[in-house]
């Protein structure tokens, strides 16, 4: 199990020094490659969890590869260590500082999901999908098809909150019938309908004003596991 874990905090590193060298080499716009890390981070090792056994432990151990992320987020965000590329790949402006918000209660929250939720509640998928998926894919949609303005929120559009919760929930469809295939979940009609009125309402709130001046990273898996502790 722990040859696993680290196999797979390696795959980690590689996908993240990936998206870092598309960045130093400006392959994407700034804000495209910070939305693709932020899309395919959460869902490439929520992938990776049927690996792990069946052990009481296990989520403890697939948490290592976020939860030393957390780490990188604090050390680089409070200016103990510097590396340009991570900053660049993660950061909205380009300051060190942003690490210690949006991108530290990214990390946070998949830790948190496989600790608490792992693969036997569809409350982890809910809040991994709706942020990586549905919030990653909102920020893509909205800057090129979002003119027309949410009207309470101007900074955000409808084009956008569709995509969110859009791509939430497929992605948690997609997810839900991924782990009922290995027997974690069972996947069912009830489950569905649940999954679609946790991104609905999850992309209401992420199109709220408190979302924007919190940080979307922080509201929008709050609401999926509110919502979802409620109603899947």
């Amino acid at each position: 199990m722990m040859f696993l874990s680290f196999n797979m905090i390696s795959g980690g590193n590689t996908l993240q020094r990936l998206f870092q060298e598309t960045a130093k080499r400006d392959l994407f716009d700034q804000k495209l490659n910070r939305k693709l890390v932020h899309i395919s981070i959460g869902l490439i090792f929520m992938l990776c969890w049927p690996l792990f056994s069946t052990e009481t432990w296990a989520s403890f151990f697939a948490a290592l590869i976020p939860g030393i992320n957390i780490f990188r987020m604090l050390v680089i965000g409070l200016g103990i260590l510097k590396d340009e590329a991570t900053v660049k790949s993660m950061s909205r402006f380009g300051d060190y500082r942003e690490l210690l918000k949006g991108p530290l209660y990214y990390a946070a929250t998949i830790t948190l999901a496989a600790i608490i939720y792992w693969r036997t509640s569809p409350i982890s998928i809910a809040a991994i999908c709706n942020l990586c998926a549905g919030d990653g894919m909102a920020d893509i949609v909205g800057r090129r098809l979002g003119g027309e303005k949410i009207p309470y929120n101007k900074n955000k559009s409808f084009a956008g909150s569709i995509a969110m919760a859009t791509a939430g929930f497929l992605t948690s469809i997609g997810y839900m019938w991924y782990f009922s295939s290995f027997g974690f979940i069972e996947g069912s009609w009830k489950l569905v309908l649940g999954f679609l009125l946790v991104s609905i309402v999850t992309a209401f709130v992420e199109s709220l004003p408190i979302s924007t001046e919190l940080d979307d990273n922080l509201t929008v898996p709050l609401t999926s596991i509110l919502v979802g502790s409620i109603i899947l």
